[in-house]
């Protein structure tokens, strides 16, 4: 199994598992690999260094800047940190504590707005025209682009 870091052309960081080199090029060849935080295929490798199980044993850098720094030690940032995590955990947040209306969207925004219906959390897909008439109606609405990832149920 090859682990690889790879890089959108948006600049989203993100590893990749792959049966092989062959399996990885074969994939991205076929537009396979996209970014989970913005569905970009445009994707490159970066370089990484091999990542070798040697049980609890730290890197000779990493245990002298930890005895050194503990402060330092600290300051990195966990992945599960890093901007791409947080906002693909708001995104799922969004989408379990909100109801998917689909195409009718403005419609029921209005109908919430106006009181002909209950006022809940909703998402769902609206034109542009749709969207500048809801604001001018003083509806509030925002663009919430969800990442194909979160779109589909993971195996």
């Amino acid at each position: 199994m090859k682990v690889l870091d790879l890089r959108c052309s948006h600049g989203h960081g993100f590893e990749g598992w792959f049966a092989s080199n062959e399996a990885f090029e074969t994939q991205l060849a076929a537009g396979l690999v996209e970014c989970p935080v913005c569905a970009d295929t445009r994707i490159v490798k970066l370089l990484s260094a091999p990542r070798l199980n040697l049980g609890n044993a730290k890197a000779p850098a990493e245990a002298a800047a930890a005895s050194a720094s503990p402060a330092l030690a600290k300051a990195q940032v966990p992945a599960e940190q890093s901007p791409q995590a947080r906002w693909m955990r708001a995104v799922r947040e969004v989408l379990a504590k909100t109801e998917d209306v689909g195409d009718r969207f403005a419609d029921e925004a209005r109908r919430m707005h106006y009181g002909e219906a209950e006022e809940r959390g909703i998402r769902g897909q609206a034109t542009r025209e749709q969207t500048e008439a809801l604001l001018e109606e003083g509806i509030p609405v925002m663009a919430l682009p969800i990442p194909a990832a979160l779109k589909e149920t993971l195996q």
